[in-house]
């Protein structure tokens, strides 16, 4: 029996549910959310969409903490999303105390689960995960390099006049403006990036992989991106459910990597049933790793709120 449970069922973790189903990834969907009527309609709609594609997944909604239970993976979107015009970091504290909440009524019956962070201000957001649980350090990882990629990979196919069969691009560091999108790590078609993009092109492509996610806020006025983010976290779910050992960006705790301690960064990581499986330092420049130890630095007043604010 392979259960994944779903808490904060809007735009993102409502999509993350109906991949699950559709893709036939695993037996059980509990969802949970402060609108019992709304997950109940959902788990019926998601359930009838499943049997719908010939799926064995059904879609359940759970309002018990205690019937929220035997998960395999669990997956938190909770909290309130941003707005035009909040930063990540306008959420910080209003995000980690229900986070705290809910690790501190599921946690107990959810004990071996992976836990997926989706709800932002990420990076922090692991943190507050791993500092109020029991959590080991391979449970806990965080939604955000894998959709900053993709946005990477959008915005470089964007600039090229002709067409590519196959981009491979990388952004690690903080889910934020300090994130640190490798141009070390771009392939064209198998080209390193200075065979085929010019330095401005390469500016304009990293300013808008950074405003990725700002851009649809911007646009949406009333939320944020959901379709990238579920399909990435579907992704990263699957590869635990079914013990892939596939290399994903997450944001996790580091030790000693890239000469970091004790510091919540993405960075490329090998995910199996055991959640983090392994760590992957990348061979990064000497510019990326000095805007890596910026972006690390970005999110330490963040952190220490959290120490000193969270009750």
């Amino acid at each position: 029996m392979k259960r994944v449970g779903i808490i904060g069922v809007g735009n993102v973790g409502s999509t993350i549910a109906y991949n699950l189903a559709l893709n036939n990834t695993c037996d059980e969907i509990l969802l949970k959310d402060l609108r019992d009527d709304f997950i109940k309609a959902l788990s019926l709609d998601i359930t009838q969409a499943s049997i719908s594609n010939n799926s064995k997944t059904i879609t359940k909604a759970i309002s018990k903490d205690n019937e929220f239970k035997d998960c395999d993976v669990i997956i938190i979107t909770a909290g309130i999303a941003r707005t035009p015009s909040m930063s990540r970091e306008d959420l910080l504290i209003k995000n980690a105390n229900i986070l705290k909440n809910i690790l501190d009524n599921i946690v107990k019956y959810n004990q071996n689960a992976i836990y997926i962070i989706v709800s932002n201000p990420l990076d922090a957001m692991v943190y507050t995960a791993l500092k109020y649980s029991n959590l080991k350090s391979n449970q806990v990882l965080g939604m955000a390099g894998e959709l900053d990629s993709a946005r990477f990979k959008y915005y470089i196919k964007e600039a090229l006049a002709f067409k590519v069969n196959n981009i491979e691009a990388k952004v690690i560091g903080a889910h934020s403006s300090f994130m640190v999108p490798l141009v070390s790590s771009i392939k064209i078609d198998g080209k390193k990036a200075n065979e085929v993009l010019n330095k401005k092109q390469l500016e304009i492509i990293i300013k808008n992989t950074k405003n990725g996610g700002a851009k649809i806020v911007d646009l949406l006025k009333t939320g944020s991106a959901y379709f990238a983010p579920a399909t990435a976290c579907s992704r990263i779910c699957n590869a635990i459910l079914n013990d892939t050992k596939e290399e994903f960006i997450c944001s996790v705790e580091l030790s000693n990597h890239y000469s970091l301690n004790n510091s919540i960064l993405g960075t490329s990581i090998i995910i199996g049933k055991n959640g983090v499986e392994e760590i992957i330092e990348l061979d990064i420049s000497n510019n990326e790793l000095e805007a890596l130890n910026l972006s690390a630095i970005s999110i330490l007043d963040s952190l220490k709120s959290i120490d000193s604010l969270i009750k």
